[in-house]
């Protein structure tokens, strides 16, 4: 609000009569400035389109984690969407936030409060009757200046941004669940390698030992395979130690105590695979619907309203009051004769040592906090979405480069056992080949599991993962309602 306007509401004060009247009205321009707030802009221009590579198909990205086609993981997902505690926690600043606005829309209605008694003197002389008492008061105050719409407005948007942080979470840990299970697959899968391969690596020790006891070989051919076995037998603890964190985490996400995650994760199951062809919207469209950033725009719109608030109280506040009442020593005639009062009154701030002018820059410094929180909230929601994409584009190249490269291990692999046990080659090529497989099997196990999870943070980073139906905004109807 502007300086003039406080100076004229400083007049209207110790005007009389019209002259009064005619400084209300002039005020009014005042109060329209103070009722009206224009959308936030961020500042930010938004590309119109992306750098990462992206396919001009459109996909369909709510429930995302279904193209991954894992049963188990969409057990997981409805489960946590049904028991996340982070979810409920969210829900309930929900709820605050929709009694918040009710508690502010009831205030542009009148008070009402009613009372009653009875009264019997005591003492010597007294009257022995009972008297009877009854009475109505009623206030209201008039909105002139916006302080109470820009109170709801406030509300409004608080209720919005906290239906959008509900989305948000829903949001994470729909990808952390996600990302959790896609770990646990390929775990699995290395758990799997490991076994597959120390049993090859008995075979080769056994072999050791045979050609070293008929003299063909030295020890040092089976000492090199003890060395190998052990290594690989080592890794299975720790595989198994990191299967346990994971379905652990699992259960916390999902609102479970451990134990039964980690059963059925050791189900035997491929790495999930996501769609060959996926696009993108536009950015500005991803902007849209990413609740994080709705998020923050809410709570923008509500800071500035809170602006007006602060400002409205630098201008007269208008109050009517009246009462109702009757007394009688019958309660038969106790409505016979009421008396009554109606009284409307003017306030105007003089000085308070500037409190109201310190609540005032504190709203709008508030406002700017929130300004660069949403201008920050929509860069990292750009950075997401490129990133992510990129990264999804480069795993699938690597997954297809590494399938060749474990093919062609194999094939080494195969044949190196075979030239050794008909003693062509000696033991140490046998170990290399074997460590090229190793180590083949487990860079396309891990570039399947990165593919998968660079879906979901790309499809988290476009904002999937949840619905329309998630973001409850307030609906007119909260307004004028009785607290």
């Amino acid at each position: 609000m502007k300086h003039g306007c406080a100076h004229q509401a400083r007049l209207s004060f110790i005007s009389r009569g019209g002259i009064a009247a005619l400084a209300l009205f002039a005020l009014g321009g005042c109060a329209t400035a103070l009722t009206t707030i224009d959308a936030p802009q961020s500042g930010i221009a938004v590309p119109a389109g992306w750098t990462a590579p992206a396919p001009a198909i459109e996909t369909d990205i709510d429930q995302y984690w279904q193209l991954l086609d894992d049963p188990l993981l969409t057990r997981f997902v409805d489960a946590a969407i049904a028991n996340n505690f982070d979810i409920a926690q969210a829900a309930g600043r929900l709820e605050q936030a929709r009694a918040s606005l009710k508690s502010a829309s009831a205030r542009r209605l009148p008070r009402l409060s009613a009372s009653g008694g009875v009264r019997r003197d005591v003492g010597d002389f007294s009257d022995p009757d009972l008297l009877l008492s009854g009475g109505l008061d009623a206030s209201w105050e008039a909105d002139l200046f916006g302080q109470i719409s820009n109170s709801v407005t406030a509300s409004r948007a608080d209720l919005a941004a906290a239906g959008y942080s509900l989305a948000d979470v829903q949001r994470l840990v729909i990808g952390n669940v996600a990302l959790s299970t896609i770990a646990a697959r390929s775990t699995l899968v290395q758990l799997r390698i490991a076994r597959d391969t120390l049993s090859n690596q008995d075979e080769n020790l056994q072999i050791a030992r045979w050609r070293n006891q008929a003299g063909l070989v030295s020890s040092l051919d089976v000492e090199q395979a003890r060395v190998q076995r052990a290594q690989t037998a080592a890794s299975i603890p720790a595989l198994e130690s990191d299967l346990a964190a994971t379905a652990n985490a699992i259960s916390t996400l999902i609102g479970e105590p451990p134990g039964r995650v980690l059963g059925l994760l050791q189900q035997d199951a491929a790495i999930p695979a996501p769609p060959d062809s996926f696009g993108m919207s536009a950015p500005a469209e991803v902007l849209r619907r990413r609740p994080d950033v709705r998020s923050a725009e809410a709570s923008l719109y509500a800071d500035t309203a809170r602006i007006n608030v602060a400002r409205a109280q630098l201008l007269p506040l208008v109050q009517l009051s009246g009462s109702i009442g009757s007394s009688t020593r019958s309660i038969n005639s106790l409505f016979d004769i009421i008396t009554g009062n109606l009284f409307a009154g003017i306030s105007q701030l003089i000085f308070d040592g500037g409190q109201t002018r310190a609540q005032i820059d504190t709203a709008q410094a508030s406002a700017q906090i929130s300004l660069a929180a949403w201008q920050q909230t929509i860069l990292r929601a750009l950075e997401d979405v490129e990133s992510s994409a990129t990264d999804l584009d480069a795993s699938r190249q690597r997954v297809g480069i590494l399938a060749d490269a474990q093919d062609a291990a194999n094939n080494a692999a195969f044949l190196a056992r075979n030239q050794y046990q008909a003693g062509i080659i000696d033991f140490q090529l046998l170990l290399t080949s074997e460590n090229q497989l190793l180590s083949a099997r487990n860079s396309l196990a891990a570039a399947q599991a990165q593919r998968a999870s660079a879906f979901v943070r790309l499809t988290q980073a476009l904002g999937g993962g949840w619905t329309q139906a998630t973001d409850t905004n307030p609906d007119d109807s909260a307004e004028g309602s009785a607290p």
